[in-house]
């Protein structure tokens, strides 16, 4: 097994087109696994990091709540179904 790391570019279509030439291998099947993994800098991988809580956020935020207690209301009965067999 052999590993080929690269650089590359996917388009404003979605596609990424590889063409790589591998030495002493011809004419052969092979298993190939991609791993795609942004890069830091790039526009995505900003946007992604801004998905995350932000710092101290649970801190901050937890037993925060001001207003009248907040309370479950009864469930009512769950619907007895028939025994699978």
């Amino acid at each position: 097994m052999r590993s080929i790391h690269l650089k590359s570019h996917i388009d404003n279509k979605g596609i990424l087109r590889l063409e790589t030439p591998v030495q002493g291998i011809i004419d052969e099947d092979v298993e190939v696994m991609l791993v795609i993994e942004s890069q830091p800098g790039s526009a995505k991988f900003e946007k992604k990091e801004a998905k995350e809580w932000p710092p101290g956020f649970f801190e901050k935020t937890a037993g925060a709540w001001q207003g009248e207690p907040l309370t479950r209301p009864p469930q009512g009965e769950y619907e007895r179904r028939e025994d699978i067999e």
